[in-house]
């Protein structure tokens, strides 16, 4: 056994015996918590910092629920499970559990209401204009591809970005509900408290873990089950390196300090299997204000590779995964305005053959992709890539501009998707398929429902969905 895994078949003196020990309080790790401690199991969840949050707490706050939830009706959009499952299939990258992605649609109404009933406010009305959390307290928001090619042709569009009810970001509003919510339920929280090791025995069935507090080791003893809610492993530049290497050039890790893989590698220690390990979400948000749209975005040949209409993730994976993080968006002086994310104008000219020549392109190339797009969008129309009418107008009006969408000029935010392999119960399963006794997780730690694709809200909406399923099943509750 390595350094993260400790022998328990022999006598160990436990500091302390619970039935659900839950690692990392952030939003999968309060859900597990919270679910645990309502079956009646005595839980006690371990934090590494001084309070709970984590990445949960940093972040915009959206959460992807849909099929008919009370916002979404309130605000007038028709949505169902089946229409939310077809998108999700579509969207969320190669070979997506589907048996995890059914279950959630399936069970995303229910969820919503189970939010609101932890004190999780969602102001019942929709924002137009925005991809993830709006300027506003508005609780409803388009956090996806939903409305753009080829997805809008696949499922019936509805928005489904559920955004807590506060001005700008909402995951700090999020966590100090859902963690409220755990101080006041019968579990208890640790904080100050690393994860240093887990106990299995040689049968595999993991009976607790080790963990540090200010120098202290403490052994705790877990009856029904320890789950690893600890976060992904963007900050751990070596994990990157060898599953992910393109997220290293990524200017902002969108991570606590937490997210290092640790929970990643106890998994791993005590058998478990990881997937999809390179799978991670890059956006790149140049298309805010929506207005942006309407420009192009270019490669270093100058030739357009996506419809710019579609959600900010789906622009910087194509634009880093698949141009090597060159790229460009070529506006006219007819719809220029500033983005809210970007700085670098890479070149401006009075004429496309300028532009072009500012921007270093092939002689040509940046002509021919305006000659084209120009000629089709003056018929509202777009047969390269599908860009939706509402953002088709020629660029004709000089002066010409680029913004610099290069990888060391523009933001390109990225945290990890892969993680632990885990069933749709939260189980820890072996490379054979097998569950691991006593071991779960839930979160960024596994492999959720995005497996390369992603739309804003999935990371929240997973981790808190299958964290309360992993605190069901640990605390020996069967649906």
């Amino acid at each position: 056994m390595g350094d993260s895994i400790r022998d328990a078949n022999g006598s160990i003196d436990w500091d302390e015996e619970v039935d659900v020990l839950v690692v990392g309080l952030g939003v999968a790790g309060a859900a597990a918590a919270l679910e645990a401690s309502s079956s009646g199991a005595d839980t006690l969840v371990l934090e590494r910092a001084g309070a709970g949050g984590g990445t949960s707490a940093m972040s915009g706050g959206v959460i992807y629920l849909g099929g008919g939830t009370g916002l979404q009706k309130s605000c007038g959009f028709e949505d169902s499970p089946e229409e939310m499952f077809k998108y999700l299939m579509a969207s969320t990258g190669l070979a997506p559990d589907e048996s995890k992605i059914r279950l959630y649609c399936e069970g995303s109404v229910a969820h919503y209401d189970w939010l609101c009933a932890c004190g999780v406010p969602f102001k019942q009305t929709y924002y137009h204009g925005t991809s993830g959390e709006p300027p506003t307290d508005d609780g409803l928001v388009w956090s996806g591809a939903e409305n753009a090619q080829p997805f809008r042709d696949l499922a019936r569009p509805a928005p489904r970005g559920h955004v807590p009810q506060i001005e700008h970001q909402g995951g700090p509003l999020l966590m100090e509900r859902l963690c409220a919510a755990v101080n006041e339920s019968p579990a208890r929280v640790a904080a100050n408290h690393r994860c240093t090791a887990l106990y299995q025995r040689s049968d595999g069935h993991v009976e607790g873990v080790a963990a540090r507090c200010f120098g202290e080791e403490r052994r705790i003893r877990a009856r029904g089950g320890v789950i690893l809610t600890t976060g992904g492993f963007v900050l751990n530049d070596d994990m990157l390196l060898k599953h992910a290497p393109l997220a290293l050039r990524c200017g902002m890790r969108v991570a606590a300090t937490g997210d290092d893989g640790s929970g990643i590698r106890l998994g791993i220690g005590a058998g478990g299997a990881t997937i999809h390990m390179d799978a991670v979400s890059i956006s790149l948000p140049i298309t805010q204000p929506w207005g942006l749209k309407r420009g192009i975005l270019v490669n270093s040949e100058g030739q357009r590779f996506i419809n710019e209409d579609t959600y900010y993730g789906r622009l910087g994976e194509a634009a880093l995964l698949h141009n090597d993080g060159r790229a460009f968006l070529v506006v006219d002086d007819g719809i220029f305005e500033k983005p809210e994310y970007m700085e670098t104008v890479a070149g401006v000219g009075e004429s496309p053959k300028e532009l072009e020549a500012a921007l270093g392109l092939p002689a040509g190339s940046l002509q021919a992709t305006l000659a084209l797009y120009n000629q089709h969008a003056e018929n509202a129309s777009d047969p390269v890539f599908h860009k939706s009418a509402d953002y088709l107008e020629k660029l004709d009006r000089p002066p010409y501009g680029a913004f610099d969408c290069t990888t060391d000029k523009a933001l390109y935010a990225v945290f990890t998707l892969g993680g632990l392999h885990t069933d749709t119960e939260g189980r820890v399963l072996d490379p054979e398929g097998d569950p691991i006794p006593g071991l779960f997780a839930a979160g960024r730690s596994t492999s959720g429902l995005a497996v390369g694709g992603y739309s804003s809200g999935l990371s929240l909406g997973d981790g808190s969905f299958f964290g309360r399923r992993a605190g069901r099943t640990a605390a020996g509750v069967r649906e």
